[in-house]
């Protein structure tokens, strides 16, 4: 579920000095492999990475946005060969302008620039009713994730008809797959805080393999963190001592009273996902992208 967040492409990496930096000009020879097809509008695309289906709304410099089944609209990065068209990949182009199309394209971009977005980057649909809830579902592990995700989601999930549900501790992670049963149908995806080497999140995300199961996490000890500090009017989360409470430690460094009240601050600093750090957005994205990936498809 890629809306202008989209991770580096093969480009970046090289100006960022990866593995393929220097000799190898590695966007014209991918753009080579794969054979140029226009975008025009309404011509149905596949995104391989996520396996989203929709067809094309608009190509505007290096972004694609497609309109799923549901009638959401989803910002991906057009990458050569991140596409398939009638199951080839293809490089997309923009469609060659008509001569008659001056004045068209001009309303088109009135309009667009008139269409309100919602939280979380994506376009909103006006008079869009909740979709029937699916038999997939993402978890994440506790009530401060589950309100975060909400905010800045929530309009998202419900044309999608994805229920996000609490596991209230990680630690009953392998008892909540086997009893959830995955299968192609019923996917599900999972969120967890501190997700690093060697903690015990890892662990339990380990424990679970499944080819209907997504685990994904971030960085961060708890969800707090992934709100920018700046957002919450602060420079940078405090360090917290081992062997403290991180919220406790946290309330106490910055003298707020307690991590109720703290965490009411927080969430209510979040308007969009401009105020959450890139991880956390990421990973969000990619389990949506995998629960409603199965039930794809293209719109009439």
């Amino acid at each position: 579920m890629q809306r202008g967040k989209p991770r580096p492409g093969p480009d970046e990496t090289a100006r960022r000095g990866g593995i393929l930096a220097g000799a190898i000009d590695v966007p014209a020879r991918l753009a080579a492999e794969y054979p140029a097809y226009e975008a025009a509008e309404g011509l149905p695309v596949v995104h391989r990475a996520s396996g989203f289906a929709g067809t094309v709304v608009s190509l505007d410099a290096d972004a694609l946005v497609l309109r799923g089944a549901t009638g959401l609209e989803r910002r991906f990065r057009n990458d050569p060969g991140g596409f398939m068209v009638d199951a080839i990949a293809v490089r997309l182009v923009a469609s060659r302008p008509r001569e008659d199309d001056g004045r068209a394209a001009h309303l088109e971009h009135a309009r667009v620039l008139d269409t309100k977005r919602t939280a979380s980057g994506s376009r909103a649909v006006a008079g869009a009713k909740a979709r029937v809830a699916r038999a997939s579902r993402i978890l994440v592990e506790g009530v401060h994730d589950a309100e975060l995700v909400e905010k800045v989601w929530g309009d998202d999930l419900r044309i999608e008809g994805v229920v996000v549900e609490r596991l209230d501790g990680a630690d009953v992670l392998p008892d909540v797959v086997r009893a959830f049963e995955p299968s192609k149908p019923r996917r599900l995806g999972v969120l967890l805080d501190h997700l690093v080497a060697g903690s015990k999140e890892s662990r339990l995300a380990a424990a679970v393999s499944h080819p209907q199961v997504l685990v994904v996490g971030t960085p961060y000890i708890d969800v707090w963190q992934a709100v920018r500090p700046r957002a919450v009017g602060i420079e940078v989360w405090p360090v917290v001592p081992k062997g403290v409470s991180w919220k406790d430690g946290v309330c106490a460094a910055l003298g707020w009273p307690d991590p109720r009240a703290a965490w009411r601050r927080i969430l209510d600093s979040v308007t969009d996902w401009g105020d959450l750090e890139q991880p956390f957005v990421g990973a969000v994205e990619s389990l949506i992208d995998f629960v409603t990936a199965g039930e794809a498809s293209f719109t009439d």
